[in-house]
């Protein structure tokens, strides 16, 4: 890796770090708030690809599982990825990689739709399936009320998608920084 690439990965590690100083609105009925961060995760995926968008949030995670109070409400540590929020949080890499990848291979194509599609199946899909099944496991409640007291978040998740995607658009028109186009899945491992 570059120090291109290494600098634009540290730099959205800090974004969704910077988005963790707003301040979490927590909910009477989950142990799960709702923060800013899901936004970083977005922006991400959708403004430098696969490879690079899922490494800047592994950093992250990495830095949250030693320690570092960067996730919302100054919130640090292992035992924070073994909590109710953990499997939100251990799935923002994914999340990231997912939108990412659906941006390089829809690249030459990419409209605000798109973009916005590509943030809801990578930023609010992929997170809440993995957020609602740990959070199930770590409580006391089953899948379903998970799932139920996790409604909540989508209006402003799909706020945030289409913030994202507009934001990330806008970037690929005026300075794209994905460079690969149309690469298979496998290429994006190696």
């Amino acid at each position: 890796m570059n120090i291109r690439n290494m600098m634009y990965v540290s730099l959205f590690a800090a974004v969704v770090a910077v988005l963790g100083l707003i301040p979490p609105i927590p909910l009477p009925f989950t142990p799960v708030p709702i923060t800013a961060q899901t936004f970083g995760v977005m922006l991400a995926g959708a403004v430098l690809g696969a490879k690079r968008g899922g490494l800047s949030l592994l950093v992250f995670v990495l830095l949250v599982a030693v320690g570092a109070p960067i996730l919302s409400g100054g919130r640090g540590g292992l035992g924070v990825l073994f909590g109710p929020t953990g499997g939100y949080v251990l799935s923002w890499p994914i999340a990231a990689f997912i939108i990412g990848y659906f941006v390089e291979k829809n690249w030459n194509h990419l409209s605000l739709w798109k973009m916005v599609m590509f943030n809801l199946i990578g930023g609010v899909i992929v997170v809440y399936a993995s957020g609602i099944t740990y959070l199930s496991i770590v409580s006391d409640l089953t899948w379903i009320q998970s799932a139920i007291s996790a409604l909540t978040y989508i209006p402003g998740d799909v706020i945030k998608a289409v913030l994202s995607g507009t934001i990330a658009l806008q970037i690929h028109k005026t300075h794209p920084l994905i460079e690969k186009k149309n690469t298979s899945f496998k290429q994006m491992l190696s």
